[in-house]
């Protein structure tokens, strides 16, 4: 399981990122928009990818990495279970994460 010190850690690890509370977790931020969202209780995390990305990720398990079930989903949200998730996975989905909202790539699965 990766540890809350640990996740935080990698996220700082990119430049510019300011954490925000989002209603009652907290967020993490690139230009003011949310890349990735903590809920340790559930020891889940979500990030914000691209279509094509979510397919990616999301074809390892999906007890791993899933999308979010619901419209969110459909928009590149995907959830994260920090208890399954190798820590070299994560640290790419952060990074995609990152990249994504800070260049607002929009790649589509029929791109």
């Amino acid at each position: 399981m990766i540890s809350k010190e640990r996740f935080i850690e990698l996220v700082f690890k990119m430049s510019e990122v300011e954490e925000r509370p989002h209603f009652e977790i907290p967020s993490y931020t690139i230009n003011k928009k949310i890349f990735v969202t903590l809920n340790y209780k559930e020891h889940r995390a979500c990030v914000k990818l691209n279509e094509m990305d979510q397919d990616a990720f999301c074809a390892y398990r999906k007890d791993v990495m899933y999308p979010v079930p619901n419209k969110w989903g459909k928009h590149g949200w995907t959830n994260i279970n920090l208890l399954n998730i190798p820590e070299e996975m994560l640290e790419d989905a952060l990074k995609t994460a990152y990249e994504t909202v800070k260049l607002g790539k929009k790649k589509k699965r029929s791109e």
